[in-house]
């Protein structure tokens, strides 16, 4: 059903951007002409979650009895008033179908039919107290389920932030599934967040805090390795890892690598976040 309902979009002359139900017309934007999504096998088998191991199939074999229920998300911090809400209570935020392009850190990307919504809709739930600078997001710690937190492979619980700013970007998304299905637990069940112009170690799965803060976060991996894991991590093909290069990526489902384009293909988008800190992130980026 799904590929038909796109095959129709399609023959009616609509590129794929337009699939988005969103009415931000932001949502739309193409990552690159190389935009078709990959197939649910791909996103679901080929996977970065490190809770349930280091090897790319670990959370596809481990986490397929991960308890997502009870659930709830706790919103505190800079605020009048901290929240918690029943993980029933923030699925009836409506999600709608987002096409977006997830670029990893480590040379390879793929192309995600999400479902979810924007950010701000969670956050604005609670009143911000002007002293807010940042937010920092939080993954459930539980090593008897997640096998991986059983080693100290990281320093769990996994920790990463953004910028008020950045956070409140349309852009910025809830994701509550993909491929018109609830979102399986090794893509971070029961909702994750995701930062389409950063690299997707920002984009952090299976949460359960959000804390407004003063200063910045100190993300788990750039308190790991702050020379390769910095805090703003936006896509550049300029500024190369310190172990290699980012100007080109490999796209699963495409034959040989392609061109990386500067904020994952939404510079339009998210550039003016920047705006005259451009030579200051290219010299931070990864330390």
């Amino acid at each position: 059903i799904y590929q038909k309902r796109r095959s129709f979009i399609k023959s009616m002359g609509y590129g794929l951007g337009s699939l988005s139900l969103s009415s931000v017309p932001l949502i739309n934007a193409k990552a690159n002409n190389l935009n078709e999504p990959n197939s649910y096998e791909d996103i679901t088998t080929y996977n970065n979650f490190y809770e349930f191991g280091t090897g790319k199939s670990d959370p596809h074999r481990r986490a397929k009895n991960f308890t997502t229920r009870p659930w709830s998300v706790k919103i505190e911090g800079e605020v009048e008033k901290s929240l918690e809400l029943p993980i029933e209570e923030v699925l009836d935020i409506k999600s709608e179908e987002r096409i977006l392009k997830l670029r990893c850190v480590e040379g390879w990307s793929m192309v995600i039919p999400w479902l979810g919504f924007s950010l701000s809709e969670l956050l604005n739930k609670v009143k911000i107290k002007p002293t807010a600078k940042f937010v920092e997001f939080e993954t459930v710690y539980n090593p008897e389920e997640m096998v991986g937190q059983r080693y100290p492979v990281l320093n769990w619980p996994y920790i990463e932030g953004l910028r008020l700013d950045e956070a409140m970007h349309p852009l910025t998304t809830v994701v509550t599934g993909l491929y018109g299905k609830s979102l399986p637990n090794q893509n971070g069940a029961p909702l994750r967040i995701f930062i389409p112009w950063k690299y997707g170690f920002k984009s952090i799965k299976s949460i359960v805090k959000i804390t407004f803060t003063k200063e910045k976060p100190i993300g788990l991996w750039e308190k790991l390795a702050p020379k390769e894991y910095g805090f703003w991590a936006n896509v550049n093909p300029k500024v190369s890892h310190p172990r290699w290069s980012q100007e080109t990526e490999q796209q699963l489902g495409i034959d040989g690598r392609i061109p990386t384009v500067k904020y994952n293909g939404y510079e339009e988008q998210v550039s003016y976040l920047y705006k005259g800190l451009e030579k200051t992130l290219q010299d931070k980026l990864f330390r």
